[in-house]
């Protein structure tokens, strides 16, 4: 697949999620063979206004590479001076223009899913975007703002005109939320009315979700986002089916932990030990859901207040689970 000048090593690719694809974890999903990773979104305005957190979360690596940098934002002129100065950066390979989130404090300003509602806006701030720097540039949109105004294949035929090399299309509205099933038949309508690569996204938790959703809509790439959460081997277990026909074993306690500490190592360098070990919570709930105790595991990660703390909890999980571990962490 490729996106304008960019081709993908394969169609799976990791959905930006805010508060969890920073650069630890876009590193794990590469590692797993994801062929293209998102970054968190990032404001236009800390863009323009050099704020040190917003500039922080610019920070790449080259085994990420290639990775999508996801801006957004209402205003056309803002929007494309923080695409410039993505690209000035050398950090990304594409940009992305976020028209999906849907969370109030985003929405209130007429950002995210709300430019769903103004088509007009969303293409003024595309075509603004897609002049302004070299580098692709895609779009992530939603069905819709809500069942009564489905028009992702107005606003994906929009994405066309203005310039946009792809599109990612989530089957939910704005007022689904996560809620409910995705609607991949929006999906193929969206497929078949542009010309441009079309990414599919919305309930992909396995390797048979991927290849049927790929089956059923045509669509020519899938972005998996929640279902990675605590699961990073989603994407090699669905490079490989859709590869190959057969299925991956599921990732032994042992590999569990591997990535584990390695996903806490890399948050505590990343953002220091009080940082890493806040963030580093939940990951560790995500890893360890579904496994015996997981629950009296979680209460403990929420209560670790050190990196030393936390490594003494993870290096007890083979106890408290009964799992069997090799020990070499």
């Amino acid at each position: 697949m490729r996106i304008g000048s960019l081709e993908l090593v394969n169609p799976v690719i990791l959905a930006p999620m805010a508060g969890v694809t920073d650069l630890p974890f876009r590193l794990l999903a590469r590692e797993m063979g994801c062929g293209l990773v998102y970054s968190e979104m990032i404001s236009d305005k800390g863009l323009l206004y050099q704020n040190r957190h917003t500039l922080e979360m610019l920070k790449s690596h080259d085994r990420e590479r290639p990775v999508a940098v996801q801006i957004f934002g209402a205003d056309p002129a803002c929007m494309a001076q923080a695409a410039k100065i993505v690209a000035a950066t050398g950090a990304a390979d594409v940009i992305d223009i976020n028209m999906g989130c849907p969370t109030p404090k985003i929405v209130k300003n007429g950002e995210g899913s709300a430019l769903l509602r103004q088509p007009e806006s969303a293409y003024e701030i595309m075509a603004a975007v897609a002049a302004a720097v070299d580098l692709p540039v895609t779009v992530k949109i939603r069905k819709g703002w809500d069942d009564k105004s489905v028009n992702a294949v107005q606003m994906a035929r929009l994405a066309e005109r203005a310039g946009i090399a792809a599109i990612a299309v989530h089957g939910r509205t704005r007022e689904q939320f996560y809620s409910g099933q995705a609607d991949w038949g929006i999906i193929r309508e969206v497929k078949q009315s542009v010309g441009i690569p079309v990414i599919g996204n919305g309930d992909v938790r396995s390797p048979q979700d991927a290849a049927q959703m790929l089956a059923q809509t045509n669509c020519d790439a899938i972005m998996i986002g929640r279902g990675s959460q605590g699961n990073p081997w989603l994407f090699k277990q669905v490079v490989h089916y859709l590869a190959t026909g057969q299925f991956l074993a599921a990732p032994s306690l042992d590999e569990r932990l591997t990535v584990l500490f390695r996903h806490l190592d890399r948050l505590v360098a990343y953002k220091g030990e009080y940082v890493g070990i806040r963030e580093m919570r939940r990951h560790a709930a995500w890893y360890t859901k579904g496994l015996p105790h997981s629950a009296e595991l979680r209460l403990r990660f929420n209560q670790a207040e050190s990196e030393a703390e936390f490594r003494k909890i993870l290096l007890q999980i083979p106890a408290l689970t009964g799992l069997a571990y090799d020990g070499n962490h």
